[in-house]
């Protein structure tokens, strides 16, 4: 794990240490993206879904609902990963400042993937250049034509670009401030792309190799390191997989045999094992990064954890 230490030290080293200041209060959905907004703001923002929480089903606390009216600013993915807290947003925080950050224009939102067997080019047909991804959205099935994949901060340059608009959403509220804030998102940004190139070296050697997944939320992750996902056993929506599905994947994984299986906590060990076989190596990897320190270097952190789980997972 040499690789992921080092990874971790160096995006400590060149992210801000938290001020003395007061910043506008910032309320967000998930520990990612509290990551993004402590590394812009130089201070801890407050997570409405801790590590172990489903972003499917949770409900607000009373501390979180107290938190959330009191919020200046509200960041967090959108209504397509926590459906239920668009209303409590508008509900509890109408005055706030929000960046629903998945509707940033320049942000990249792949196709919400059905079936759960992936094309053999599916990769090709994506790319590695982010210029022209929003044309994927064109692509989607048809009982899912205006939906995308949710899991956008997986995607590193998503992430990066995100830090400026909040950057500018906090220098808005808090102007004298702006000068740390910008400063702030770029040493931020540096710190994502040393993780980001030291991730991409870790996963070189699985090029033309295969992995499947139990749920498909890796897309974004998949396509900016260039990985092969062949299959996976649930959808985006983390929704049970029907009998056909399982016959499906069944066949899949026993003619392909991937490198690796990629899990997450909560997983159904017996239905994953119905479909796979033993032999096939799995990692088991929290999207969310709850296995890491919160705070402004889990963002950084949660792309090489997830770079080292998966090439560990495939040596075996």
């Amino acid at each position: 794990m040499a690789f992921l230490r080092n990874a971790a030290r160096t995006a400590l080293m060149m992210l801000p240490a938290l001020p003395a200041w007061a910043e506008p209060l910032t309320v967000t959905d998930i520990p990612p993206v509290a990551s993004l907004v402590s590394m812009v703001s130089g201070s801890e923002a407050v997570v409405l879904l801790p590590p172990g929480t489903s972003a499917h089903t949770f409900s607000l606390k009373p501390s979180q609902a107290r938190s959330l009216s009191q919020a200046a600013l509200v960041v967090w993915i959108g209504p397509e990963l926590t459906p239920a807290l668009d209303r409590q947003i508008r509900a509890l925080a109408p005055d706030a400042g929000t960046i629903a950050l998945a509707h940033l224009e320049a942000s990249l939102r792949l196709p919400f993937r059905e079936g759960g067997l992936m094309p053999h080019d599916d990769h090709a047909e994506h790319g590695n250049e982010h210029a022209d991804d929003h044309d994927a959205e064109e692509d989607s099935h048809a009982n899912k034509a205006d939906a995308f994949d949710p899991h956008l901060w997986l995607d590193p340059k998503n992430a990066t670009l995100w830090l400026e608009a909040i950057a500018q959403a906090l220098s808005d509220l808090d102007p004298d401030n702006a000068a740390r804030y910008r400063a702030n998102a770029l040493t931020g940004a540096a710190a994502i792309a040393t993780a980001t190139e030291e991730a991409r070296a870790r996963l070189t050697p699985l090029e033309g190799r295969t992995i499947a997944v139990s749920h498909d939320a890796f897309q974004y992750f998949e396509h900016a390191f260039g990985l092969n996902v062949t299959a996976a056993l649930s959808d985006g929506d983390d929704a049970a997989p029907g009998a056909a599905r399982v016959a499906a994947l069944r066949d899949r994984l026993a003619e392909q045999h991937p490198a690796c299986i990629l899990t997450e906590p909560g997983t159904d060990a017996a239905l994953l094992a119905s479909v796979a076989p033993e032999t096939i190596p799995r990692a088991e990897i929290d999207v969310m990064g709850g296995t890491l320190p919160q705070g402004p270097a889990l963002y950084p952190g949660l792309i090489a954890d997830i770079a080292q789980r998966i090439a560990d997972c495939a040596d075996q």
